[in-house]
């Protein structure tokens, strides 16, 4: 997909500068950027689940252990 953006002069400039410093375009550096930027996303959103069904007892069993149980080795 296409997209335009609109971006200062300076920073394009910057981008580029940084982009060749490593290697790699700033077309490039972007779609990495954008990658990483949606990947964090994901996590955080993962944690707030995680989180939420922590908050709501999901986690706790439906019977209890008596401490033998727990302690136990096969």
């Amino acid at each position: 997909m296409n997209v335009t953006l609109s971006i200062d002069n300076r920073v394009v400039v910057e981008a580029r500068r940084i982009a060749a410093t490593r290697g790699t375009s700033l077309n490039q550096l972007i779609r990495d950027y954008l990658e990483e930027l949606t990947r964090v996303n994901d996590v955080e959103t993962a944690i707030n689940q995680l989180n939420a069904m922590w908050a709501e007892n999901v986690h706790r069993s439906s019977s209890s252990w008596t401490r033998e149980q727990l302690h136990e080795r096969s």
